[in-house]
């Protein structure tokens, strides 16, 4: 388990504001103490892992929520790049997206995601899911430093 006062920083990759906001009320609800930092496209999101451009003094994040369908780049290409990065690849990546495809999780994992969780229209069970997946990936696995 992970020392119960350290913090990780979450980077959720997603263009929907409401998906944004409601992850950030997930956090805020379940008084989860990790950062969250919001990217709204796969470019950004590669920005700030790689520490580019306005991202040069962003944090590693110790767990990627990634949507699918991002302008610019995509979920899958950004999960592609992350795992094909030598420095980047041991972070752990979930997938999580309003897409039940047969195809897309398939490819997800064929492209190493960690998980891949389908996203719930319910707010409350949403919430419920964001609160599972910090619970597991953060407190009861051991992440790289």
């Amino acid at each position: 388990m992970n020392d119960s006062m350290s913090v990780v920083d979450v980077l959720l990759v997603e263009d929907d504001p409401g998906d944004a906001l409601m992850t950030q009320e997930a956090f805020e609800h379940h008084k989860i103490r990790n950062q969250l930092h919001v990217v709204r496209d796969g470019v950004e999101a590669l920005e700030f892992l790689r520490r580019e451009g306005e991202h040069a003094d962003a944090p590693r994040p110790g767990l990627i929520l990634l949507d699918l369908n991002l302008p610019k780049m995509d979920g899958r290409e950004v999960l592609a790049e992350v795992k094909a990065d030598q420095s980047l690849r041991s972070i752990p990546v979930v997938v999580l997206t309003t897409s039940e495809a047969e195809e897309d999780i398939l490819r997800s994992y064929n492209l190493h995601a960690n998980a891949y969780v389908t996203k719930p229209v319910d707010f409350d069970r949403f919430i419920e899911v964001v609160r599972q997946i910090d619970d597991f990936f953060v407190t009861v696995v051991k992440l790289p430093r």
